[in-house]
């Protein structure tokens, strides 16, 4: 599902809505994750999951074209964690 799928399901959800007031709230939404984020905090959405920023460190890469060794800077990535009732979701027998 991509942003834009998201946004027609709300409205379809919420015809009281108008289309740019699903927009504004999504947009709200996914800004206010991405500042805590950001600011090195974490968001958990209970029976969800939980989104925090882990550090990678530095290392040595490989060019996958010329095997040649390339300097990969150290980062912050999100890491993602499945709260319990989606996992069990996914895994329902």
């Amino acid at each position: 599902m991509i942003r834009s799928e998201l946004v027609q399901r709300l409205c379809e959800l919420n015809p009281e809505l108008k289309t740019a007031e699903v927009e504004a709230i999504t947009d709200c939404f996914f800004e206010t994750i991405v500042e805590q984020l950001a600011a090195g905090g974490r968001v958990e959405l209970r029976g969800f999951g939980a989104f925090s920023v882990r550090s990678r460190e530095a290392r040595i890469g490989r060019n996958p074209r010329t095997g040649e060794a390339v300097p990969v800077p150290a980062k912050q990535v999100v890491h993602f964690k499945a709260g319990k009732e989606i996992r069990q979701r996914l895994n329902a027998s």
